[in-house]
């Protein structure tokens, strides 16, 4: 009868899966109305040495059965707490975060690529620059009125934060002789206020070309490729006449349209044509701060924003996104 109850036990006690489950079973067992609790009160019953054997064997079963119970419900409780100390090597792992090319840099890339595929190098450069060369070698005399179109951070009376990539024209010239071809990405500053199309702090990228017989035709072709592999479609160009002390002629190409390609649209406003940059062929005046002969030289100069160029090609509508830092925005790229 007692080996009988404790097979009965193990074969209950192997189906056991959760705390529930062995509180059922503790009671159905070990209850005042369970299984030992019957056996007892039918010893009672019986008389002598029986009696006697079959007491220390109910006892014995009571306390064996008792401490499976405390065995097996720490061991339910471990395996429902989480192992802080285990590791399964087999489960699919949790990738971090991974940060990625701010878009301006993005963009800033492709322009070097492009232009170092059409022999362009590109050079690096100073962002504080003396009055010499950010105005007065780029043909800007101290009283000229078109410094007024610049509103410029000055630091002293001769040094200034520049206000165009330009003077690198004069400052890589002087260092290096012709033929050339370079392009200058960098940071310029100027005292404007802060809105959707305009920064005190924002990016340019500019060109210089020299050579003997360039021509305006030569800036057009370069020009018109650049744009057309930064936007992987085909662009037309189109050349308005301009002013810019350090060229001449001066023009301000504009290109067609990539959003509505040359039809009209709101960005266009209807026109089909979006300006682009400012360029020009370079002043005698500047070949001659340089140091070379512009009856032996011609060439032709550019320079475009930076931050323009990263708003078309992402149809970004608020120049001031870039600067915020806002992840939630630069995620998108």
């Amino acid at each position: 009868m007692i080996d009988e109850i404790r097979k009965k036990f193990q074969r209950e006690l192997a189906d056991v899966r959760d705390l529930k489950s062995l509180e059922d079973l503790r009671v159905r067992y070990l209850g005042r109305k369970g299984e030992l609790a019957r056996i007892f009160g039918e010893i009672k019953k019986l008389a002598g040495e029986e009696k006697i054997s079959l007491g220390r064997q109910a006892n014995e079963l009571k306390k064996e059965i008792g401490n499976i119970f405390i065995g097996k419900n720490q061991e339910l409780k471990s395996a429902a707490r989480p192992q802080k100390d285990w590791l399964d090597i087999t489960a699919p792992g949790i990738k971090p975060p991974r940060g990625h090319l701010h878009p301006r840099t993005q963009v800033m890339r492709q322009v070097e690529e492009i232009f170092m595929s059409l022999g362009f190098s590109v050079v690096d450069s100073r962002e504080m620059e003396t009055d010499y060369y950010n105005f007065q070698a780029l043909n800007f005399p101290k009283d000229h009125p078109a410094r007024d179109m610049q509103d410029t951070f000055y630091i002293t009376d001769e040094l200034l934060m520049r206000t165009q990539t330009s003077p690198n024209q004069v400052r890589y010239m002087e260092k290096h002789n012709p033929p050339l071809r370079i392009i200058v990405p960098g940071k310029v500053y100027r005292r404007d206020a802060s809105d959707a199309t305009h920064e005190s702090q924002f990016y340019q990228v500019e060109g210089l070309m020299v050579d003997k017989h360039i021509s305006i035709g030569h800036f057009k072709a370069v020009i018109g490729e650049f744009f057309s592999q930064l936007y992987g479609q085909k662009i037309k160009i189109r050349l308005r006449p301009s002013y810019f002390p350090f060229t001449e002629p001066s023009f301000e190409p504009d290109i067609s349209c990539t959003f509505c390609d040359g039809k009209g649209c709101r960005i266009c406003k209807n026109t089909g044509w979006l300006e682009m940059a400012g360029a020009g062929m370079v002043h005698p005046f500047v070949f001659k701060s340089a140091g070379y002969s512009p009856y032996e030289w011609q060439g032709f100069a550019f320079g475009f924003g930076l931050d323009r160029l990263v708003m078309m090609k992402y149809k970004i509508n608020d120049m001031r996104l870039l600067n915020f830092g806002d992840l939630r925005f630069l995620k998108q790229f």
